[in-house]
C-alpha cells in the first residue's frame, strides 16, 4: 500500500466540509428568504437564524477535533508510518465525522452524537498512539 493512501480519507473529510458550508449557505438564504433573517444580519452573525444554529455549531466542530486528525494525517504520511491499519482507522474516523454530522443536521439527537463523537475521539486517539509507536520503536533492519 502506497503511504499517500492516508490523504484519501483527509480528502475526503475536507469534502464534507465543504458540504457543511453548502448546507449552511441554503440554510442561510432560506433564513433570509423567509424573513427570519435579513443578509445585514450575517455581517457580524450575534444571533444565527434557528434554522442554521445546528449547521454552524457543526462547522465549529469540524474545525476541532478534524484538525487534530489532519496533522497526525500528516506526521504518519512524513514519517512513513501511513500503515493499512492507519488507513482504516482515518477512514473510520472520517465515517464517524459524517455521520455525526448527519445527525447534527437532521435530528440532531444528543443520545445518538454523543457515542457518536466518543467514537470518533478513540479513532482520532489510536491514531496519535500509532503514530507515538511509529516514533518510539526503531523499524528492524
Amino acid at each position: 500500500m502506497s503511504q499517500t493512501a492516508i490523504f484519501w480519507p483527509m480528502i475526503a473529510l475536507t469534502f464534507l466540509i465543504y458540504c457543511v458550508y453548502a448546507v449552511l449557505f441554503l440554510r442561510r438564504r432560506q433564513a433570509v428568504l423567509t424573513g427570519q433573517a435579513s443578509a445585514r444580519d450575517f455581517k457580524l452573525p450575534l444571533k444565527e437564524p434557528e434554522v442554521s444554529v445546528a449547521t454552524v455549531r457543526n462547522l465549529t466542530n469540524l474545525y476541532e477535533l478534524p484538525m487534530l486528525f489532519f496533522v497526525v494525517c500528516l506526521a504518519l504520511y512524513a514519517v512513513n508510518g501511513a500503515t493499512l491499519l492507519a488507513v482504516v482507522i482515518a477512514w473510520c474516523f472520517v465515517a464517524t465525522r459524517a455521520i455525526h454530522t448527519f445527525v447534527h443536521l437532521t435530528s440532531n439527537r444528543l443520545a445518538l452524537r454523543q457515542p457518536i463523537f466518543v467514537l470518533s475521539f478513540i479513532l482520532n486517539g489510536a491514531l496519535w498512539v500509532m503514530l507515538a509507536l511509529h516514533l518510539a520503536v526503531p523499524p528492524v533492519v
